[in-house]
């Protein structure tokens, strides 16, 4: 495992744990989009129902990462989780 996969992979850990605070729906759109983005790649499967307003939400946060690489989305991820964290 490479050093980025290890900053990461710890960034993940980090992320799901009990932080004490929620971040603001920005914040948790964004990292759940480049987490999406770094772990599978392109957006996949269908747009949800307009009244699925979280899934829709969630969708467009990932379809805007479309073509960015793996790595570059792990390590915005990292560098997003460090900086809430740091806040």
């Amino acid at each position: 495992m490479n050093e980025l996969d290890q900053r990461f992979k710890r960034a993940t850990e980090i992320a799901n744990r009990d932080i004490g605070f929620k971040p603001e729906a920005a914040v948790l759109l964004r990292s759940y989009a480049l987490y999406k983005q770094a772990t599978i790649g392109d957006i996949e499967g269908e747009r949800p129902e307009p009244d699925e307003v979280v899934d829709i939400a969630k969708y467009a946060a990932w379809e805007q990462l479309e073509g960015m690489s793996s790595d570059e989305a792990k390590q915005q991820y990292v560098n997003l989780v460090e900086k809430t964290l740091a806040e």
